[in-house]
């Protein structure tokens, strides 16, 4: 399949809050102030501009370069910079001026260090538990090659919700992520599910890449199987023509059917709509 081809015309169903506001530029002002990044910025997320008027933001730890370069990601790739020790104290300050009750911790993946950034999960999961103990946490992670004790080092501070994101079906990895592995992705759920049941469990897939009804369907199969507890399904918005193309937006209606099709393969809660997104109000999945 060749994904070069030009992306289609955006339909008039994607609306987004515009960036802007009092409470949108003073987030992003101290963010600016505590050198610290966010996913919503770094990956182009068209519900920033809902996300920071509302006075929340998902965290992007080990800085803004990827080590990786998947075609769907607008997260600049290449030589990541020096891990900032400093970073889990400073987005515990964020954390605490925003007073969040739920706070999502995200990454690049940083394939050059020894743990792949999986400690420093751990640090600012235990930073913000001791500033805002009352705050339920979330932590969306890399791979970490499914290695066991990254992601039991990932897992130390047990945080509420573990998210890994398998993103699209098996047959688009080799051009969508071809430093990723489908099978990878689900060994790295299934073991956390086995071995730590109090923690929640989450997943996230992108559509509008070229997947057929059916491939979706085996890959909720597959997620089930394993016991994820949890489903977000977006619309894939390409970030340039540098990137994978859209090959077709779905309708609110189709994603709705998705969320059926998901929940009767056996997924307990499943969000799904053009503009959800892995971090998208994930404090819902707690209600």
């Amino acid at each position: 399949m060749n994904m070069t081809k030009n992306n289609l015309r955006r339909p008039p169903w994607f609306k987004v809050t515009a960036f802007g506001g009092d409470k949108y530029h003073d987030v992003r002002k101290r963010l600016r102030g505590l050198t610290l990044h966010t996913v919503c910025e770094e990956a182009n997320c068209p519900n920033r501009g809902e996300c920071f008027n509302a006075g929340t933001a998902s965290f992007l730890l080990l800085g803004p370069k990827c080590t990786r370069n998947c075609r769907f990601c607008d997260i600049a790739s290449g030589k990541p910079n020096p891990l900032d020790p400093t970073e889990p104290v400073k987005v515990a300050e964020m954390v605490e001026y925003l007073d969040l009750s739920h706070v999502v911790l995200t990454s690049v993946t940083r394939d050059d260090l020894p743990d792949q950034g999986s400690r420093q999960f751990a640090r600012t999961v235990a930073e913000i538990k001791r500033r805002l103990p009352q705050a339920t946490t979330e932590i969306l992670t890399p791979d970490f090659h499914a290695r066991p004790e990254l992601i039991d080092l990932a897992l130390s501070e047990r945080p509420t919700v573990f998210n890994h994101n398998v993103e699209t079906i098996p047959r688009l990895y080799p051009e969508a992520r071809p430093q990723s592995e489908y099978k990878r992705s689900l060994r790295v759920l299934e073991y956390v599910i086995i071995n730590y049941p109090i923690i929640l469990v989450k997943s996230g897939i992108m559509v509008g890449l070229g997947e057929t009804v059916s491939e979706l369907n085996e890959l909720f199969a597959d997620l089930a199987a394993i016991k994820v507890k949890v489903l977000t399904i977006g619309q894939y918005l390409s970030p340039s023509k540098q990137h994978a193309p859209v090959r077709k937006y779905y309708t609110p209606e189709e994603f709705s059917q998705f969320a059926i099709q998901a929940e009767n393969s056996g997924i307990e809660k499943v969000i799904s709509g053009p503009l959800v997104r892995s971090s998208y109000r994930a404090h819902e999945v707690l209600q």
